[in-house]
């Protein structure tokens, strides 16, 4: 499968960097993980990537 941007899903999976993946484990409720996908899926990108942008901007706007 592939995104808008031409990237599959395996390309998506690969990190930006070399440096090894963990897994971050919480729970949400139902209805936030509904929206919160399906506003990932309309802006082609991967919950992840939603995720790390998010972060990105939250620092960037908090002073890090």
């Amino acid at each position: 499968m592939t995104r808008k941007d031409g990237a599959s899903q395996q390309d998506r999976q690969q990190p930006a960097t070399s440096e090894k993946l963990e897994t971050l484990n919480f729970k949400v409720p139902t209805s936030f993980k509904k929206t919160y996908k399906g506003y990932a899926v309309a802006q082609g990108m991967t919950m992840v990537d939603l995720l790390r942008e998010g972060f990105e901007l939250s620092r960037a706007r908090r002073g890090r």
